[in-house]
């Protein structure tokens, strides 16, 4: 990631985005002679807030319920359980209709920038649909909006007219951002906007993200599996494994001073791009647990170094351990550390 501007810091206040002990449980497949399977626990009692203009970013392993947790903070699927408030207001109580008017205020980013954009309609079109279900959004001509997004996100009035194919991978997130900007949202989940583009392709689109935050006061929840990505744009980091939030604190402090050993173990597989300093890697022992049937007590016990009986019965909370950190919280579930 090349060097770039810090991301602002964020004011204490009161949250945009608070969530509380979100749960989404998916219901295992049966049959006509087969008992249904167990419950799978994708995300099972996950807690953070957001506050406006910050960036905080969900890290783990591939299946630890990073995505699930996004969707289900936008309702794009319907969480089994807990509360969603977006300033101040209940998101999981609204009714179709009334969540409607707040699809304004929370857009998202998808992963892959090709399968998100329809390919019959043209990059116009694409960027303003939004424009089209809710008319009224701003003070421009529908064209004159549409032009004005294209330029934001770096891309010429007159591409407006090609089709998705036509882009290569980086312009075409370039579509998917201005679409997602086109309401002016106060909320953007981004599901691994970057993690399909090649590296050089990666900074650009991180370091625009960056600048439309400065500008829009955008809040970001970054979904996101590459660290150096995180460290680059993150104000906090929350780190997940298998549905549990284990460890949340500001992103200096996470990459500098990490307490939970799950959180110790993903940053010793960073590279080092010091081809003389040797790499410290700790490595996992086993596979993960399935969500299906997760371990009682802490779900990292069983590939933990510092397992001990006490973490095979109890859960640890998710307590705060501040030592020292820029926010004056650095939250662990651990009974040691």
């Amino acid at each position: 990631m090349s060097a770039r501007n810090e991301p602002a810091s964020v004011p204490a206040s009161t949250p945009l985005l608070d969530v509380r002990d979100l749960k989404m449980h998916y219901p295992g497949a049966g049959g006509w002679f087969k008992p249904r399977r167990k419950v799978i626990q994708a995300v099972d009692g996950v807690s953070f807030s957001v506050a406006k203009g910050e960036t905080l970013a969900l890290v783990g392993e591939s299946g630890c319920g990073k995505t699930t947790t996004g969707k289900s903070v936008l309702r794009l699927i319907q969480p089994t359980s807990g509360s969603v408030r977006l300033e101040g207001e209940e998101i999981l109580a609204l009714t179709p209709e009334q969540m409607r008017s707040r699809r304004r205020d929370m857009q998202i980013i998808f992963q892959d920038p090709y399968a998100s954009l329809n390919p019959r309609m043209t990059a116009g079109d694409i960027v303003g649909e939004p424009l089209q279900n809710f008319p009224g959004s701003g003070g421009r001509s529908r064209q004159d909006e549409i032009a004005w997004l294209f330029g934001k996100v770096g891309l010429r009035p007159e591409a407006m007219k090609k089709f998705p194919h036509e882009f290569s991978g980086g312009q075409r997130q370039r579509l998917g951002i201005a679409r997602a900007l086109a309401l002016r949202p106060k909320l953007i989940v981004c599901d691994e906007p970057v993690s399909a583009l090649d590296v050089s392709v990666q900074a650009q689109v991180i370091n625009l993200l960056m600048d439309l935050q400065q500008e829009m006061g955008i809040a970001y929840l970054f979904v996101a599996h590459d660290l150096a990505v995180v460290r680059h744009i993150s104000h906090r980091v929350a780190v997940m494994y298998l549905g549990r939030i284990v460890e949340i604190a500001d992103r200096d402090t996470l990459f500098s001073r990490p307490l939970h050993p799950y959180t110790e173990i993903l940053l010793s597989a960073v590279p080092v791009p010091d081809p003389h300093k040797p790499a410290q890697r700790k490595l996992l022992q086993g596979d993960p647990p399935s969500p299906a049937n997760p371990p009682s007590g802490c779900r990292f016990h069983t590939r933990c170094p510092l397992a001990q009986p006490v973490c095979r019965e109890k859960q640890p909370a998710l307590a705060d351990r501040a030592t020292g950190s820029a926010t004056g919280q650095h939250w662990v579930a651990c009974h040691f550390r």
